[in-house]
């Protein structure tokens, strides 16, 4: 506990550090005042009134992204999720499409190219989620405004709220500290936090729940926090022989080193890809109107479903193995060794050790993607046979500890190269073997 104290001490002694964390914290602020202002022409308390008794599935999840934005009808309430949805298609275009394939070949130029497509699809994709949202508003008791008004006004706020979401998440990833839009997804989560927390201790004062019962949970939560943090952090060591080279009076190399494959190297961002996709179908069933096809399809999309869950497991495998693969090049790698003089010893500079990376992150990335889809859906049973007033599945876990790891590992490397002692045990944050 100590050294973690002066460890923390130790971000403040660091102006560039301390700036980018006061950064954060400003954006931060930013973006929770936007989450309280409410879209014109809304009845507040004829819409608390119309929660209160809870919201469906996945718009309650959806909710729990935003940091209750959509239960209060702010004008942030599409969240970060239209940014999420427009880079997994511009990724998947850069996958299938030549152009799209070359901007993302072209360095800081093709970078910024597809930054601004990315923009682009926020907007449209904001635009129609925003649409689904205000139409199902409409058709509450909810609205104290002609509904034809309301309709442009609400759309043309939430659009311009997801544009505003989508400038605070890059400030934070330029001037801040860790990505921008993971920690707004961050935020939203733990914002409700302190509200669950006094829910829970009513229902235990009040006889609804006995103290061993929250003890369970508690000690439940505390387990999948456990795997969530191993999984994230686990790797397969590929061991690295450089060749000794002379180079006038001096000696290069000759040391041997290990390349690291992260288990789930894809991390938070395949869970958050794939929760993406999945409010899609939500957003189009809203703005159907009511009949046999909007409910058929409302039920089969229900979130405790068999095939709600088995999809949102498919999709995460899917996307493990998609971003494991665009940001793992095997052939880039293998080039990389070749060009700094090292080698896996038993294969082969060039081909065959590219062909043996590929083998080696195939075969992990599975019992990785399987793992995360689990810890994703697992919780959900515990969730719904407890009533636990937070809404803390397995995405929100994986978001929460991918999301802390990756921006204390940001801070950590601010630190080392200040020469102050990290976080953890020598002064580095260690991934499992």
């Amino acid at each position: 506990m100590r050294k973690l104290l002066e460890s923390l001490s130790n971000v403040w002694k660091i102006p560039d550090l301390r700036r980018k964390i006061l950064y954060t914290m400003l954006f931060i602020v930013l973006y929770r005042l936007g989450g309280h202002i409410p879209l014109p022409g809304i009845d507040l308390k004829a819409l608390s009134d119309y929660f209160q008794r809870g919201m469906a599935g996945p718009l309650q999840l959806y909710d729990l992204f935003v940091g209750g934005a959509l239960r209060r009808a702010t004008i942030f309430a599409t969240g970060i999720m239209p940014y999420i949805t427009a880079s997994i298609i511009l990724q998947l275009l850069g996958a299938v499409i030549p152009y799209f394939q070359q901007l993302q070949k072209m360095g800081e130029e093709g970078r910024r190219k597809i930054n601004q497509y990315t923009r682009y699809g926020t907007i449209l994709i904001a635009l129609i989620q925003s649409t689904g949202w205000v139409l199902y508003l409409r058709g509450l008791p909810v609205v104290g405004i002609p509904s034809g008004w309301f309709l442009f006004l609400g759309v043309l706020s939430m659009t311009t709220g997801a544009a505003i979401i989508m400038w605070l998440g890059e400030l934070i990833t330029e001037k801040g500290i860790g990505n921008g839009m993971s920690i707004l997804i961050l935020v939203g989560i733990i914002a409700r936090l302190p509200a669950a927390g006094i829910q829970e201790f009513v229902l235990v004062k009040e006889g609804g729940r006995s103290v061993i019962e929250l003890l369970i949970i508690l000690f439940f939560i505390f387990l999948f926090t456990v795997a969530a943090i191993l999984l994230t952090q686990g790797s397969r060591y590929i061991p690295v022989q450089y060749a000794r080279r002379v180079v006038g009076r001096k000696v290069y190399g000759g040391q041997a080193t290990h390349l690291p494959i992260k288990i789930a190297a894809s991390g938070v961002i395949a869970i958050i890809f794939a929760q993406s996709v999945m409010f899609l179908p939500q957003m189009l069933i809203n703005m159907l109107p009511e009949g046999a096809l909007a409910t058929f399809l409302g039920d089969l999309f229900n979130y405790s479903g068999f095939f709600y869950n088995l999809i949102y497991g498919l999709l995460i495998i899917f996307f493990c193995y998609f971003y494991t693969a665009v940001i793992l090049n095997p052939v880039d790698i293998a080039d990389n060794l070749k060009k700094y003089g090292g080698f896996i010893p038993g294969r082969r500079p060039g081909p065959q050790t590219s062909e043996y990376i590929d083998k080696v992150i195939t075969r992990i990335t599975l019992p990785g993607a399987i793992g995360i889809a689990l810890i994703a859906i697992l919780p959900m049973l515990l969730i719904r046979t407890t009533n636990f007033s937070f809404w803390f599945g397995g995405t929100s876990l994986l978001i929460v500890v991918g999301v802390v790891m990756d921006t204390l590992q940001q801070m950590e490397t601010h630190l080392l190269m200040r020469h102050y002692d990290g976080f953890m045990k020598k002064g580095r944050i260690r991934g499992r073997r």
